[in-house]
């Protein structure tokens, strides 16, 4: 059942204020969906809190994760392009499916992040002896950009896509090595022997995975995002932007636990970078 059947079918049994949310949408879920909350609740002649309790009445975590479900309401999609997007749909349709599914899981991924996790694992990277990316796929675009970006900060980072280099790399992990995995699905059956094998040599093993997925049961610690793409059968965006992301928290958190003086080392690397580059006055 969609969201749009749900409210139809719970309608009696929402309080009278609750009620005027539902027809609001009701009437126009295009607009709900490109709307904010604060917006939604002005519409609809009640508050924020009611709104978000609305969303709440039908088991979504909040206003995002409503927003996103209304999307999929609204669109059956097209088999291995995009579960938003309609064949038939122009240019300024599509675009703007894309962009707002993509925000409204890049808000869902926030919220499932745990944050004390993200604290243990950027303590082990400050930690560590050796860090690995790893990825396959469209993961390994991920893996890629975190090697290049913990590359800059002068610890021993290595990435690799291929198979037999990451099972060779973590036959060669000690103690002190970290070792992380990006792998949406986590079902990925040469993802977990890689985390297997790992283990087996005293590495800490991340997961940016799926909880509860094959992989996440062999990793030490696991970063989960609540993506809800079935890449399966869709092309992956939402969940590898959603990936990138929290690289690049894990890599903020890194910078500010060495503190300033590592900093002004980051500084350094920017300025020789520079020379490289048209300035806008060569323009």
């Amino acid at each position: 059942m969609n969201i749009l059947e749900k409210i139809t079918r719970q309608h009696a049994e929402f309080s009278k204020s609750e009620k005027k949310v539902a027809e609001v949408i009701l009437a126009n879920p295009q607009v709900a969906i490109h709307s904010s909350i604060a917006t939604l609740a002005k519409m609809s002649n009640v508050s924020e809190p009611t709104v978000n309790r609305f969303c709440r009445r039908l088991d979504t975590k909040g206003y995002p994760d409503f927003k996103l479900h209304l999307a999929q309401s609204l669109a059956n999609g097209t088999p291995y392009v995009n579960r938003h997007v309609d064949e038939f749909d122009g240019p300024g349709e599509y675009t703007n499916k894309i962009f707002e599914s993509t925000m409204a899981s890049l808000e869902v991924a926030r919220q499932s992040v745990d944050v004390a996790v993200v604290n243990r694992v950027v303590d082990l990277l400050t930690q560590a002896n050796n860090i690995s990316f790893f990825g396959l796929g469209a993961s390994a675009s991920v893996a890629h950009d975190a090697r290049n970006k913990f590359f800059r900060f002068n610890v021993p980072v290595s990435f690799f896509e291929d198979i037999l280099m990451q099972r060779m790399s973590c036959m060669n992990s000690t103690e002190g090595d970290v070792v992380i995995l990006i792998s949406h699905t986590g079902r990925t059956k040469s993802m977990v022997e890689v985390a297997q094998i790992a283990r087996a040599n005293d590495a800490i093993v991340v997961g940016i995975t799926s909880a509860g997925s094959p992989l996440s049961k062999e990793c030490n610690y696991v970063l989960s995002l609540a993506v809800p793409e079935d890449t399966d059968l869709y092309m992956p965006m939402a969940s590898r932007i959603a990936q990138l992301t929290l690289i690049d928290v894990l890599a903020t958190g890194f910078t500010l636990r060495r503190g300033t003086k590592f900093r002004e080392n980051l500084k350094r690397v920017k300025d020789t970078l520079r020379g490289s580059r048209y300035t806008k006055q060569d323009n």
